[in-house]
């Protein structure tokens, strides 16, 4: 959510100009890394979906409610994104709908369009693919094929850790180069227990989407598709 829902749709002037500057350029190091590796997990099956999860992302992304001045919250949509399209198609999902919501609705500053890429499409989609991946991992050691529950429950645990570092990612950024009034601390605690909050709700969003796609198509799965041994599909139950 924003300072977001998972990290942040930060205006501008939160945090001074050579941070945005510097976390510009990590933003586009990061995304251009991502469009060489996303060859590797598009195809033309994934193609369309990376699309409809852009687009619900975008649609959910544009519910906002305040948390600080100048810093809304919603949907982040970063583990989910991962989960189903792969972590570098997963950013750049993210990084597009977080440029089209900055350039043509004003939703999060354009001087701050690296900070809430790094945070939302980098942080929150690493992070939460991270978690997810190492959970089925530990999870087929015991069961293959992965049952469909034991998938939902990694994807809400995955969407709740993403959303948390990616709003300790804005804390990092304000604590580099914060412009605005509020003390370190009170930013740090408010962000850290809203997050938990707004993270269950994105967790159960995320297990929901991804259940429902696991059951009926779980050769669409990014993270099935990748780790598929002989019979290592999820299986409805």
């Amino acid at each position: 959510m924003s300072v977001t829902y998972s990290a942040m749709h930060m205006s501008d002037g939160i945090v001074d100009a050579p941070t945005s500057l510097v976390f510009g350029a990590l933003a586009i190091a990061a995304l251009a890394v991502c469009v060489w590796r996303a060859r590797t997990e598009l195809d033309e099956r994934t193609v369309p979906l990376a699309g409809l999860v852009a687009a619900f992302v975008f649609a959910v992304q544009m519910v906002n409610f305040p948390i600080l001045p100048g810093v809304s919250g919603h949907l982040l949509g970063g583990a989910l994104a991962a989960i189903l399209v792969g972590p570098f198609t997963g950013a750049l999902c993210i990084a597009i709908v977080l440029v089209v919501q900055a350039l043509l609705f004003a939703d999060g500053g354009v001087s701050a369009l690296g900070t809430n890429v790094t945070n939302m499409a980098l942080i929150g989609v690493a992070v939460g693919y991270g978690v997810a991946a190492l959970g089925h991992r530990i999870i087929r050691r015991r069961r293959t094929p992965v049952p469909v529950p034991a998938l939902g429950g990694l994807a809400f645990v995955a969407a709740l850790v993403g959303t948390v570092c990616a709003a300790m990612g804005f804390v990092v950024e304000y604590a580099v180069g914060g412009a605005a009034t509020a003390s370190l601390g009170t930013v740090a605690s408010y962000m850290f227990g809203t997050h938990v909050l707004i993270g269950i709700g994105e967790g159960v969003i995320t297990a929901l989407t991804v259940m429902a796609v696991a059951r009926s198509r779980p050769d669409l799965v990014y993270l099935l598709r990748t780790s598929r041994t002989p019979a290592t599909a999820a299986v409805p139950a």
